[in-house]
């Protein structure tokens, strides 16, 4: 089975509320790669606001050239990066491979007849999911509505977004969210990389008395070494990795101390093979995974990987929310869980009515 072309389509996805900053889209890149026998498989690369087209002249442009007549078969990752490393080894480059990664593992599992899930290697029928929302804009009312729905649908934990200009807002609003939660529920916070060492360490000091599970990105995601710092000023666990790219970032963060639990982004590390590599390196340290949104796909791998925390489940931002898919993928989230049943490979088939991306001189 060769590979007889490779294409893609960026589209957008207009949010239903628009997420803190301004951010009112999602777009994605559709890549498709078809075979000399006439099995297809589809692929994407996911980002807020910037690069899809970027991405989508990426794919179309440069991949074919490595990739057409070739097997088709996840194992030409290296050959894909190695071929592009002139417009860069992270970025947008790792996002096109992403998009063309995830399509050749749907077209491996196609041919084999069976699902992604049970081609990488199911360990689980489930796992706990937990709500999570972009909404440190919301006011209390609307934030406090949010959480008691993620509480009505089943969740035992929820993550909300810290980081106000007045570390007494944020002290009010986690106050509020665990007295909806009750002692028993997990609260996690994500400051997105807003504060500085010492602002972390002072806001860390006041949400510590509401026991929060973890923080999310408390500082510059690149910079491991102040997230060092900040670790001998606190005693709240540590989530990184929606912004860092490859397996050495990963095991470096470990290495420092400052990653308890690992949130790799498929697209973002550059498709199914790197993260599959990077969940792997985290179970041989100790690290749970828990992937960064993304949870028709990140679901599934959650099934599969050797030490899991949790699959978040991010407030109407789904495809399936977005309406971005022409059928049920068969990856649910019921009562606090993610379970996947897709039929052959993952299951996600993209609607062919999306609103393009266009330039924004038009």
């Amino acid at each position: 089975m060769r590979v007889s072309e490779v294409s893609a389509r960026a589209h957008r996805l207009p949010l239903h509320r628009a997420w803190d900053g301004g951010v009112d889209r999602n777009d994605l890149v559709v890549v498709r790669v078809r075979t000399d026998t006439g099995l297809v498989g589809t692929g994407f690369a996911w980002t807020p606001l910037i690069g899809a087209r970027a991405v989508e002249a990426l794919v179309n442009d440069d991949c074919p050239a490595v990739l057409v007549g070739r097997e088709a078969h996840p194992a030409r990752w290296e050959e894909l990066c190695w071929h592009l490393r002139e417009a860069g080894t992270s970025g947008l480059t790792l996002m096109a491979v992403a998009g063309v990664d995830i399509a050749l593992w749907d077209l491996v599992a196609r041919l084999a007849g069976v699902s992604l899930v049970d081609l990488v290697g199911r360990r689980r029928d489930e796992v706990r999911a937990y709500g999570s929302g972009v909404n440190l804009d919301y006011p209390l009312a609307d934030l406090l509505e949010q959480v008691r729905g993620w509480v009505a649908a089943g969740h035992r934990a929820v993550k909300i977004k810290v980081g106000s200009a007045d570390v007494g807002r944020d002290v009010e609003r986690v106050a509020a969210v665990r007295e909806v939660l009750g002692p028993d529920r997990l609260l996690m916070v994500d400051a997105n990389q807003r504060w500085d060492v010492p602002a972390a360490a002072r806001a860390l000091s006041a949400l510590e008395p509401f026991d929060p599970h973890f923080v999310e990105e408390p500082l510059v995601a690149g910079d491991l070494a102040a997230h060092a710092r900040l670790r001998e000023r606190t005693g709240v666990p540590f989530a990184v990795g929606e912004n860092l790219r490859t397996v050495e970032e990963f095991e470096r963060a470990v290495e420092l101390g400052v990653c308890d639990v690992a949130q790799p982004n498929v697209v973002r590390v550059g498709g199914v093979t790197p993260f599959l590599r990077i969940a792997e390196s985290m179970a041989r340290r100790g690290v749970p995974v828990a992937p960064h949104l993304l949870p028709e796909l990140s679901g599934q791998l959650a099934l599969c990987l050797p030490r899991v925390a949790m699959v978040e489940d991010v407030d109407r931002a789904s495809f399936a929310a977005l309406g971005a898919l022409a059928r049920p993928s068969g990856v649910e989230f019921d009562g606090g869980w993610v379970r996947a049943d897709t039929g052959l490979g993952h299951g996600l088939v993209f609607s062919d009515t999306l609103a393009p991306v266009v330039s924004a001189s038009r």
